[in-house]
């Protein structure tokens, strides 16, 4: 189903972007550090299920208003007042990718009722100096394939839209392109993706499913033992063949877990 361009304005006055599309129970979905499209396979598979309201952040859309948000705290409100501008009807399903996830977490921790499921994939915000995350601020666009993706020769490919990463003119473009994404992701996971989010895990009471793919090289699949082991109601769910873009690897998979 195809996903349209919806304009809202929060409460503080930020102007930004919400990608809409299917039909079914409302679910909210927010995208990591590469941001997100109408074009994502797996969005247009939940919209088969699901009402899909997928915001886009500040820093990653059209409008320049990243600068409202600056700590996790204005992060995770931006959330619950992108939600409030919806208008849904009832509490909806949150789901978020890495960063999104992060960002999903911290806000079902400081509004545990508000919400009718809570889906994780391979959720940042967590911290073990026994597996520390690579700084992914200071690679290269084949260095972050590598450590992205299961298969590192087709993340090449999706990071890049087919563009050769020899070829120096679309090298560039591509890192022009992504300083103002990541200069708004930096704002929580650089230099280290914690923000104190662990101390905070004990008050997610709805239903969460944490799903993460085997051959994840950004937050080892040991990760999700420290999420589970945290959250009472919480089930893992490993998806094989895929990495930390378990959203786009396999989006067939991911779809129906969350489903």
């Amino acid at each position: 189903m195809t996903l349209t361009t919806r304009q809202i304005t929060t409460r503080q006055g930020i102007d930004g972007e919400v990608l809409q599309g299917g039909s079914g129970p409302d679910l909210v979905w927010l995208h990591g550090a590469g941001g997100t499209t109408a074009d994502d396979p797996l969005l247009k598979r939940l919209t088969e299920r699901y009402t899909v309201h997928a915001p886009i952040w500040p820093g990653y859309g059209p409008h320049e208003t990243e600068h409202h948000i600056e700590t996790m705290l204005d992060f995770t409100l931006h959330g619950w007042d992108v939600i409030d501008a919806l208008e849904l009807s009832g509490a909806p399903v949150l789901a978020g990718h890495s960063m999104g996830g992060m960002i999903a977490a911290e806000m079902a921790a400081i509004a545990p009722h508000d919400l009718a499921r809570l889906v994780l994939l391979a959720p940042a915000g967590l911290w073990d100096d026994a597996m520390p995350v690579p700084d992914i601020f200071t690679m290269l666009p084949y260095q972050l394939a590598e450590v992205l993706f299961h298969d590192a020769a087709v993340g090449e490919k999706l990071l890049t839209a087919g563009r050769s990463f020899d070829d120096d003119a679309a090298l560039a473009a591509f890192m022009v392109d992504r300083a103002r994404q990541l200069g708004t992701a930096g704002k929580i996971l650089f230099p280290i993706p914690n923000r104190g989010l662990a101390r905070r895990l004990y008050r997610i009471g709805m239903p969460t499913t944490i799903i993460w793919g085997e051959s994840d090289r950004l937050y080892p699949l040991a990760y999700a033992d420290h999420w589970s082991g945290a959250i009472a109601d919480c089930t893992v769910e490993t998806v094989a063949e895929a990495g930390h873009m378990v959203v786009v690897e396999q989006p067939d998979f991911v779809a129906a877990r969350i489903g």
